[in-house]
């Protein structure tokens, strides 16, 4: 069985409803979940978050509010969004960054609309947790350098964005791609011929101009 680096931020909302679908890889990849700060993803690709444009961030919210709808999966904006995700992801790397773990803080944000940065909701999921030292381990220098070179593995690894599976070098960046892994697992090959081996050597015939 391959195994798959999740790439995730807990800021995402798509990396949550992909988080709640994972099981459908049950018995056919290990997924090994690797917390990444997003904002230092599209920092180092030149890229704007879909909530730093006004309208691209409305309809965002719609959109990931109808996805979750249409998928049954329960949903709920926390109070705030964007949202400082940085100790949700030291809390998650402090714990092993174990799938329980993970999607416990996942639910707690986009299931509950709860807050992490509010003190008394960090308090009620560090009890969840049963981690009442929480905020030690997350201030741990250890913890907070592991976050780190998860970011430089992400970037390494070429990743633009999350939520994203990494598989043999391959990149599935987004939950509307989860469909797109469980056919790429039933056959790799089909994705390496025809139009998918054209499209890798796709000349590029114009390129947008950087801003002076």
């Amino acid at each position: 069985m391959k195994t798959a680096d999740w790439y995730f931020d807990f800021v995402s909302p798509f990396a949550y409803l992909q988080s709640e679908v994972l099981t459908r890889f049950d018995g056919k990849l290990a997924i090994r979940p690797v917390p990444v700060v997003l904002g230092g993803l599209l920092k180092h690709w030149g890229q704007k978050g879909p909530a730093e444009m006004a309208t691209k961030r409305r309809f965002t919210y719609r959109h990931v509010q109808w996805v979750a709808g249409h998928n049954g999966i329960p949903f709920r904006f926390p109070p705030r969004h964007p949202f400082n995700p940085v100790r949700a992801l030291r809390a998650a790397v402090a714990l092993g960054a174990s799938p329980e773990v993970v999607r416990e803080i996942f639910r707690f944000i986009w299931r509950e609309g709860r807050d992490i940065n509010d003190p008394g909701e960090w308090t009620e999921l560090a009890r969840r947790l049963e981690a009442p030292d929480l905020d030690a381990r997350c201030n741990a220098p250890e913890v907070k350098s592991r976050l780190l070179q998860h970011g430089e593995q992400a970037l390494a690894a070429g990743v633009f964005g999350v939520p994203t599976l990494a598989i043999d070098g391959e990149l599935f960046w987004g939950f509307d791609a989860t469909d797109m892994v469980l056919d790429w697992l039933a056959d790799p090959a089909h994705f390496s011929a025809g139009e998918y081996a054209r499209l890798d050597a796709l000349p590029v015939g114009a390129a947008r101009k950087a801003a002076e």
